[in-house]
């Protein structure tokens, strides 16, 4: 058997696992247990540090505005997809605001209820990506001339600027203006999350492996030498901000539904820091890595370190476990993962990678032999 095939038998059946898991969670635990909520948030964490990593890590554009296009995610979900009946009084101080019809009750009228429902959400889903994806493209077309920390600067102020914008009185009757968008579907369980961003990152690997992202990582690598070989770089970074941001929207759509109401103030630039600090510790270049460290952040945070905070912790009385003292903690343990491993737990390496360095180890052993 070949190492190509040894490599994606390795990962199917790993990723076989992983599923099978998040199955068997979803039906033996309720859909508000504290498991259920950590695979929901770290799925939608994932998705979003693996598009961020597209275009850092794979193209070398340094952007920060990903909270931007999370929003966009959110809110283009959350206002199609509220039922008609409930508009009324989630949209009380606008009329019941300027749209008066929902995807899933549309879908739902000819494809069955629970199918029509699902089909509408998704397309929802999708909508909220495309959103994201041409706003990509009409800011792209200016800032993506700036470099290094300007472009940051750039594409951090416009998130800010979006997340004002939307609460925005004059768009009430659209986005509700300072107040919550609410009552829309969303999954109760955490399977459909975790399949829905296994796909898209899979979409995101394949573009990685293709001719595009070999000219992604070329840019990266050397921007003259990649111009030199005949590679279009303002076309290229274009192409790499809007996909980043397309997946970044459906992620923001799936935030919403994670959420259950949708506000423009969680949206900000402290969301993007925060996955910014996943792709880093992850390993900028890695998807496996994103995934991975998506999953530790989440995991640590939201459940093993709560009891800093409540006053116990491991059965552990101290005065010391009050309010706040997690994040310390969280901190400390970051700093420790930045310091020892500085290219992050995985580096620039997969899934599949592991399987070449226990082959390349038993060959090593052999021959000393």
């Amino acid at each position: 058997m070949t190492m190509k095939k040894k490599k994606t038998i390795f990962t199917a059946v790993v990723l076989a696992v992983l599923l099978a898991a998040c199955v068997a969670v979803d039906l033996t635990l309720p859909s508000y247990h504290i498991a259920v909520t950590v695979i929901k948030k770290a799925t939608v964490y994932a998705l979003v540090a693996v598009s961020m990593n597209l275009l850092n890590g794979f193209t070398g554009l340094f952007s920060l505005g990903q909270a931007g296009f999370m929003l966009l995610g959110a809110y283009a979900y959350g206002v199609l997809t509220i039922p008609v009946a409930k508009r009324a009084s989630v949209y009380q101080y606008f009329d019941g605001g300027a749209i008066q019809f929902s995807l899933p009750e549309i879908f739902a009228g000819f494809l069955g209820d629970t199918v029509g429902s699902t089909v509408g959400m998704l397309l929802a889903l999708l909508v909220g990506g495309l959103l994201a994806a041409l706003m990509a493209y009409l800011i792209g077309l200016p800032v993506l001339r700036l470099k290094s920390d300007y472009l940051a600067i750039a594409t951090l102020g416009f998130a800010e600027i979006l997340r004002a914008f939307f609460q925005w009185n004059a768009l009430g009757p659209i986005t509700n203006g300072s107040n919550l968008l609410k009552s829309y579907p969303t999954f109760a369980h955490a399977t459909p999350y975790v399949i829905l961003a296994g796909l898209m990152i899979a979409v995101i690997l394949l573009l990685i492996t293709s001719t595009y992202g070999r000219a992604f990582r070329a840019i990266r690598d050397d921007e003259v030498a990649a111009e030199a070989m005949g590679i279009n770089l303002a076309r290229h970074k274009r192409m790499a901000f809007i996909i980043s941001s397309f997946f970044a929207g459906i992620g923001g759509g799936m935030m919403a539904m994670y959420m259950g109401t949708i506000a423009a103030a969680p949206f900000k630039s402290t969301l993007t820091y925060e996955i910014l600090l996943i792709v880093v510790i992850g390993g900028i270049g890695s998807i496996t890595g994103s995934v991975l460290a998506s999953f530790l952040y989440i995991f640590s945070s939201e459940w093993l370190l709560r009891g800093l905070d409540s006053g116990k912790f491991l059965g552990i009385n101290s005065p010391i476990f009050k309010n706040g003292f997690r994040m310390v903690v969280l901190s400390v343990i970051i700093m420790c993962i930045v310091l020892f491993f500085r290219k992050g737990i995985m580096g620039d390496k997969e899934l599949p990678d592991l399987l070449d360095r226990r082959s390349r180890k038993r060959k090593k052993e052999a021959a000393g032999k």
